[in-house]
């Protein structure tokens, strides 16, 4: 539209709206690890993507804020807010994530659009762990165990099985009822073998790549857990109260991070650096680096490696400038006017 600004005429855009339905609508996730893996790589490269995060802890939950610009079809800057709150799908019957984010043009603050993040956020966390496994598993990886049977384990059965020629995974949750269904379901909609595992041990050390997206507070894979060679994408720990994978098995063993502060700080990693066990400048690389070539992921098949996923907010951006980006070339979204 045009208006008056300043005794100027001047062209603006509209800010869009988009919901839940729409951003799953118009975001895939093999285009998202493309997009997150695009991200890593500018940042390895030096070019324009920096990031932060703000946390902030009330009863029963807590809130965080990350923000990140990134240069795609044009600088975009995204500042997403989420709610974590573990206790509402069963006290609450509500989600335990909810949030929005906000994508603006990062040449003149223009907020091009708001939408629900809980997509954003479950499909860019998946396709970071996807861009991980695609650098850091070995050659020939096919077996996988998921433990956690929510939708960040729905959303990392599609996205590894993106990047890997999966034969066989195993599904592992405390909640037998759940972990039953969620085999059921995935085995209609993938070709490889899905079991449900009694327990987790058997099923990590035959994995040549495992995956943990729970909201776990104690550690649950140790080092008897993980064969030679297995690759871990440690997601669940987005908060310094959360813990999936055992100190020890930091130690002697390879360390990728998304982000060392932030893993230092609220990741696996934190754990492992405050019980003395391992120092920060021992982590080899962060993600952004291996995808860049700056520096080395595996060097040999019998290595494990931990990578130590807290979530970037240049996979927000990435992700979220894809949503309006097709959003534009399809006409979907709602129109609002803030000024109006």
């Amino acid at each position: 539209m045009i208006q008056l600004y300043h005794g100027q005429l001047r062209v603006t855009e509209s800010t869009l709206l988009f919901s839940k339905s729409d951003v799953e609508r118009l975001l895939d996730i093999r285009s998202c690890i493309k997009a997150v893996e695009n991200a890593f790589r500018q940042r390895g490269e030096g070019r324009l993507a920096t990031s932060g995060v703000l946390s902030m802890h009330v009863d029963g939950g807590g809130f965080h804020a990350k923000a990140a610009v990134l240069e795609l079809a044009r600088p975009y800057l995204a500042v997403k807010i989420n709610a974590n709150f573990p206790r509402n799908p069963s006290a609450r019957g509500l989600p335990t994530i909810q949030g929005v984010l906000v994508l603006f043009d990062a040449t003149n603050g223009f907020p091009l659009a708001i939408m629900d993040s809980m997509a954003i956020t479950t499909l860019r966390t998946a396709a970071a762990s996807a861009v991980a496994a695609k650098f850091l598993a070995r050659a020939g990886a096919c077996t996988a165990t998921f433990v956690g049977c929510g939708v960040q384990g729905r959303a990392h059965v599609a996205a590894i099985s993106a990047v890997v020629d999966l034969h066989r995974a195993f599904v592992f949750d405390q909640n037998k009822v759940k972990a039953g269904a969620f085999v059921r379901e995935m085995q209609s909609l993938y070709p490889f073998e899905i079991l449900l595992a009694e327990e987790t041990r058997a099923a990590t050390n035959a994995s040549d790549i495992i995956v943990t997206t729970t909201s776990a507070e104690r550690p649950f894979i140790g080092i008897d857990d993980v064969s030679p060679g297995a690759f871990i994408a440690a997601v669940g720990a987005d908060n310094e109260h959360k813990q999936e994978i055992d100190e020890a098995v930091f130690v002697q063993n390879v360390v990728i991070v998304d982000d060392l502060d932030q893993c230092a700080t609220i990741g696996d990693l934190h754990h492992a650096i405050s019980a003395g066990v391992v120092k920060k400048n021992l982590v080899r690389a962060t993600l952004d680096e291996v995808v860049a070539g700056r520096k080395p992921g595996r060097l040999s098949n019998d290595e494990i490696i931990v990578f130590d996923s807290t979530g970037v907010a240049i996979e927000d951006v990435a992700a979220a400038a894809m949503v309006y980006e097709r959003a534009i070339a399809e006409g979907i979204g709602t129109t609002f006017d803030f000024a109006g």
